[in-house]
């Protein structure tokens, strides 16, 4: 995507605190008492300034004290700024993803059928689902969990725009990734410990090696099991089964690449597999 002058100096309002507040304390969405984590690899939603200001802005008025937040109220307050035939049913994210006229989301109806595999219960009706109960924070089934904090595109680094030179780990993705690693997974792996959820499923993870090694300082005991693809059915992952938690990291996203079926995988399937092979 393209950045205009315009999309540029709305990058450059982006307020040093309300982006500091993000990056320290921002997880996701849903509970930490959920059932089922999904830990992506970082914050998508990163291809407009507007939708990144509005998101930092958002958490650092609204949550304090917390690492979580509630993900309809603050989609309440992003602007909708994609294009397409029925953009114009649409005012902010909340109307996108959760309002009367809501689409689908292509990662998040995958991790929906992986909960409704590994429970061995029918799937529901998709968007129906995904609007009323996906990571609401009361219901206490998923949690929508973030490994790196920033919203991002995958092909550029928009921060490095930033005037903020008392943050140089800011000029690049990897400084970033590296300032920040250390610490955010000292706290997903100190809240698997603490809250022991049922599953852990990091998905679309670029650093398995770095990630399988937190994993086994953290939990000494650790022992991981590589298992091999199986074309359109199960991905290839690393499975570790940690004390109350079963943990999965793949590289692979609960998603089609570039819209082609080929590349996809049965992920309600995954979610049975665990039952199936304990």
């Amino acid at each position: 995507m393209y950045f205009s002058q315009s999309c540029y100096l709305s990058f450059m309002l982006i307020e040093e605190k309300a982006l500091l507040h993000w990056i320290k304390h921002f997880y996701g969405y849903g509970s930490w008492q959920a059932k089922h984590w999904f830990v992506a690899y970082e914050e998508g939603g990163g291809d407009t300034p507007d939708e990144v200001a509005d998101k930092l802005n958002y958490f650092y008025l609204n949550v304090q004290g917390s690492s979580l937040c509630d993900i309809r109220d603050l989609y309440h307050h992003v602007r909708f700024k994609l294009d397409g035939p029925r953009a114009e049913l649409f005012t902010n994210l909340f109307d996108y993803r959760f309002g009367n006229d809501a689409v689908l989301h292509g990662t998040w109806k995958n991790l929906i059928a992986f909960v409704h595999g590994y429970q061995n219960k029918p799937l529901p009706e998709l968007l129906a689902y995904q609007k009323k109960l996906l990571a609401l924070s009361s219901n206490k089934n998923e949690a929508l969990l973030r490994l790196y904090p920033l919203p991002t595109h995958n092909h550029a680094w928009y921060y490095s725009w930033l005037d903020l030179p008392q943050l140089p780990f800011l000029k690049s993705r990897a400084a970033y990734q590296e300032h920040v690693y250390t610490d955010r997974m000292a706290t997903i792996l100190h809240n698997i410990k603490e809250y022991q959820p049922e599953v852990v499923l990091m998905y679309g993870m670029a650093n398995i090696d770095k990630l399988k090694k937190s994993v086994k300082a953290f939990f000494p005991d650790t022992q991981f099991k590589m298992i091999k693809a199986t074309p359109r059915q199960i991905p290839s992952h690393h499975r570790a089964d940690l004390p109350n938690t079963t943990l999965l990291i793949t590289t692979q996203l609960p998603s089609l690449r570039h819209n082609r079926i080929e590349t996809g995988f049965d992920w309600e399937a995954v979610g049975l597999s665990l039952k199936r092979n304990p």
